[in-house]
């Protein structure tokens, strides 16, 4: 009976192993079909490492959270079992994904400098730009779990800009986080300071709020700043191989 016990919750923690592997193979083969299987990969790759920070700093905070899950062209997520005791621990949570996103997209960019590849430059434009989104200031992105810290009143402020991008730039999972965000937008309206259980949960020293709040507006500026330069260097790149096939025609 015990071995029996034994096989079966080793056979539940494979399966969640089998159900992330699955998921990221099936990603890839789903990039790959439309942008190429290099593309493919460096892009799963970038948002594998991303969640992989929340994995790794919710383990560090002593919570328990499932692997990485991927749904192509839509998202990837880690599920937290426990729930953040506090607004600072859901922050740190929340800042670990960028910011291991962000080290994997320089890494992506300094390869791609290196060996000239530019499938590889438009992998590290994906990991700045994907970090970039997350950081708007409004759950259930990692930006509105960060910023929850400073106050749930900045949540607002992420009502503009994502009503901007979707005019924009429509897309579906830019109106499916908009939607998932509707209640968040209502809690920051109702939100009191001053109820008890509030006072708990957002009960942050002034040195840590402002480490974050520098946190989160330096990163937000680098991200923007690589973004936008990387989006520069992929034009170059497009320009340089239309001269190139012009001077092979003639």
């Amino acid at each position: 009976m015990s071995r029996l016990l034994l096989l079966l919750f080793a056979g539940l923690k494979f399966g969640k192993l089998f159900a992330t592997v699955g998921t990221m193979l099936l990603s890839v083969g789903v990039y790959a079909l439309v942008f190429g299987w290099r593309y493919a990969v460096g892009l799963v790759a970038m948002l594998f490492l991303h969640e992989m920070g929340h994995y790794i700093a919710a383990r560090q905070r002593g919570l328990r959270v499932g692997l990485p899950m991927f749904v192509p062209f839509m998202f990837a997520w880690v599920k937290l079992e426990d729930t953040p005791h506090d607004a600072e621990t859901d922050a740190y949570v929340a800042l670990a994904g960028p910011m291991l996103g962000t080290v994997a997209a320089i890494g992506a960019w300094m390869l791609a400098r290196n060996d000239d590849a530019s499938w590889l430059l438009a992998v590290a434009y994906a990991g700045f730009f994907i970090n970039l989104i997350n950081m708007i200031p409004l759950p259930p992105l990692d930006g509105g779990r960060i910023t929850a810290v400073l106050s749930p009143r900045i949540w607002l402020l992420g009502v503009p800009i994502i009503g901007v991008l979707l005019w924009y730039h429509f897309s579906m999972i830019l109106l499916l986080v908009a939607i998932l965000a509707g209640p968040h937008v209502f809690t920051a309206l109702r939100f009191n300071k001053d109820d008890p259980a509030n006072q708990q949960y957002f009960a942050v020293p002034p040195r840590v709020r402002w480490e974050y709040g520098l946190l989160y507006v330096g990163l937000i500026a680098f991200l923007a700043y690589m973004t936008n330069d990387v989006q520069q260097q992929l034009k170059g790149v497009g320009r340089h191989d239309g001269q190139q096939t012009q001077s092979e025609n003639v």
